[in-house]
């Protein structure tokens, strides 16, 4: 039994023993019918053409856990954001862990998508915003769908802002040979509110992981929404993240994703401005090497007037490490005075390393300013020259070279700590340590 039909005859007995209000199994249902007509996608599919998930049909995932994992907090202490105070939401093995866990209800909800899903008192949110914006073509994405239960659900009402920074923590522990999980975020902004986000997943174990992630963020008017996904996984982890993102009048929605560990790592991230004076940003660092595969989808739909959107990734590959930028603008006719730059710059440190890059614009309004681009290349040679002659160390000098190339990215995160944390990251990858930060 391959694992398409696995999942497909798992779900019924999923879908008796798991308590969600009515209209929610009527989606589930959905869902998987057309994830059983499609099917995982394959490199037939445009969409897909460098991206292969072949491979990981072929393992034997557990879908659900059969025994439940104990973590103790110094074991995971590194992957928090311990400087700072947050609020943590925390899953082992798709399962949440109150221990690790600080929840919250005062004054916003800071909590777990099974709760919102199956109580009541959550129905009438539930039923505005649940699998809204999420695609109802995409086959993973109607996976997790079909399997939506456990996840972060964070609802800020109006002219509210947490008094902290949010963590959603995903941990695999080896407790099975190989596990699939598939959590479901759903993250509401109401109108001028404001809330950071800082999102992991952390496979503690040499065993298969394979994870199906699907996050639906709704900024309202004039919200502020800053969103960080950190992906610096186990050489054994794979991760498809879909995340949908909704902007209204004034919104400003910001997504950094750090894309340094993994296997296979696929992030398709959606903006849909249904605003306008809307603001969207979309900014990237990948740093991989060996056999690693990063995969990164981004679509930006303007769909009203007036609104910006600004998309700058960068990625360093070495050895045999292969990457995928495919960037997609949409303006409507309607869209007038619409500002967007997508930008796309890549370093290649070895012969065998790969970028397969692809910025596209489609623009059907006349009044406009949009531009997109793409480099690949090496280190320059003569700044590598000017820093050698000035005593510096030529793997010190390459370091310099590539923290620079990436600075403009990392100069927009708005969590100190968060910044350094990730300069450290860069600074291992990189193979060395220097003494200042970005």
């Amino acid at each position: 039994m391959d694992l398409k039909e696995k999942l497909v005859s798992s779900f019924l007995a999923f879908e008796n023993n798991v308590d969600v209000e009515h209209s929610v199994h009527d989606i589930r249902t959905e869902a998987i019918k057309k994830f059983e007509e499609k099917g995982f996608p394959s490199r037939k599919e445009e969409e897909w053409k460098y991206t292969s998930l072949n491979t990981l049909q072929k393992v034997d995932f557990s879908i659900f856990p059969k025994t439940e994992s104990d973590l103790d907090y110094k074991d995971v202490k590194r992957y928090f954001m311990h400087e700072i105070d947050t609020y943590k939401i925390v899953f082992v093995d798709g399962v949440y862990s109150s221990y690790l866990s600080e929840t919250t209800h005062d004054g916003v909800d800071v909590c777990l998508m099974s709760s919102a899903l199956s109580k009541p008192m959550y129905k009438a949110v539930i039923d505005v915003y649940f699998n809204k914006i999420a695609s109802k073509e995409d086959s993973l994405t109607n996976l997790n769908t079909a399997f939506s239960r456990e996840g972060a659900y964070i609802y800020i009402p109006k002219n509210k802002t947490p008094k902290k920074p949010i963590e959603i923590l995903h941990f695999s522990t080896g407790t099975e040979a190989a596990l699939m999980s598939q959590p479901r975020n759903l993250i509401i902004a109401e109108e001028n509110s404001e809330l950071q986000v800082i999102e992991r997943h952390q496979s503690l174990t040499s065993n298969e992981v394979f994870t199906n992630a699907v996050t639906e963020i709704y900024a309202g008017k004039n919200a502020i929404i800053d969103y960080y996904k950190v992906q610096n996984d186990g050489l054994t982890a794979s991760l498809v993240d879909n995340t949908y993102i909704d902007q209204k009048d004034g919104s400003t929605v910001d997504v950094h994703t750090f894309s340094f560990g993994g296997k296979l790592t696929r992030n398709n991230l959606n903006y849909y401005q249904n605003g306008e004076r809307v603001n969207s940003t979309l900014r990237g660092v990948t740093i991989i090497e060996g056999k690693q595969h990063v995969d990164h989808h981004t679509l930006v739909h303007h769909i009203q007037p007036n609104n910006e959107s600004y998309q700058d990734y960068k990625g360093i590959y070495d050895e045999n490490a292969t990457a995928v930028f495919n960037g997609k603008i949409i303006v409507d006719q309607i869209a007038q005075k619409t500002n967007a730059f997508q930008q796309n710059n890549n370093i290649l440190l070895s012969d065998k390393a790969t970028i397969n890059t692809k910025p596209q614009l489609e623009i059907f309004a006349d009044d406009v300013k949009c531009s997109h681009g793409c480099t690949i290349g090496q280190l320059d040679e003569e700044a590598l020259f000017y820093l050698q002659s000035r005593g510096i160390p030529k793997k010190e000098a390459k370091a310099l070279l590539m923290y620079a190339f990436a600075n403009n990215v990392l100069s927009t995160v708005r969590i100190p700590e968060l910044k350094a944390r990730i300069n450290k990251i860069i600074a291992k990858k990189l193979g060395v340590n220097i003494g200042f930060d970005l």
